[in-house]
């Protein structure tokens, strides 16, 4: 199991098209993939539990990916956070 800790600068925080653009990047990994905010985790590939997270921008989270393709799915969900939602794996359609 592999760990990130990034911050969010997303004005919006992981809310609406930032929350489906994160869980649809989650989604393309095999990996059992979590997110935390403070005490609350949620299933990274579930939208509805990513949004009750109710992450702010600034807020600090803690990814996890357990896998074979963990190294994979937290490069391309940090790559994702750090561009502000902006740098989609190809794979993900909008």
């Amino acid at each position: 199991m592999k760990e990130l800790k990034i911050v969010i600068t997303n004005d919006t925080g992981l809310h609406s098209r930032p929350a489906d653009v994160f869980v649809r990047t989650a989604k393309l990994y095999a990996s059992n993939i979590q997110v935390k905010k403070g005490e609350k985790t949620a299933n990274a590939k579930t939208i509805i539990k990513v949004i009750l997270l109710n992450v702010c921008e600034n807020d600090e989270i803690t990814i996890t990916a357990d896998g074979d393709d963990e190294d994979a799915a937290l490069a391309d969900l940090k790559a994702l956070v750090e561009s502000n939602f902006t740098k989609l794996n190809p794979k993900v359609e909008i």
